[in-house]
């Protein structure tokens, strides 16, 4: 079932909202102090290419500098991207068989605000020592 809502996902928004994550990357990695943000932009559009079967965690090491680095995100660029996970929620879930895509969508918004000191893992591996999003 992963697979078929997988391929799905990519037809439908997957490889729009990776390649607006990417494009995204590659402006922050102008500068750099951007590099961070670019990497996460990057891992992001990996997850935005295939959502089902993967969860967020928080990782327990992530300290002051993720903070501050999701404070500047969030005004720079994490609002935008928020937006747009929203309105592609909100167009898949009009209809029956989108919903579980706009469910997806969703699942995406708080990674997209704060994309630093989070990890993406398989949702059925064991992670102990992060909370679970």
């Amino acid at each position: 079932m992963r697979t078929i809502l997988n391929v799905i996902w990519f037809v439908l928004c997957g490889l729009w909202m990776a390649i607006g994550y990417a494009f995204v990357g590659l402006i922050c990695f102008i500068t750099i102090i951007g590099v961070p943000f670019g990497i996460a932009c990057f891992r992001i559009a990996n997850y935005c290419l295939w959502p089902f079967g993967r969860t967020i965690v928080t990782r327990p090491d992530a300290g002051a500098g993720s903070c501050i680095g999701n404070a500047i995100w969030m005004v720079l660029a994490g609002f935008w991207l928020a937006i747009g996970h929203a309105l592609t929620g909100v167009a898949l879930c009009i209809t029956i068989i989108g919903i579980p895509l706009g469910l997806a969508s969703f699942k995406l918004i708080p990674i997209s605000f704060m994309p630093l000191g989070v990890e993406i893992v398989p949702s059925d591996a064991p992670y102990p020592s992060a909370t679970y999003r």
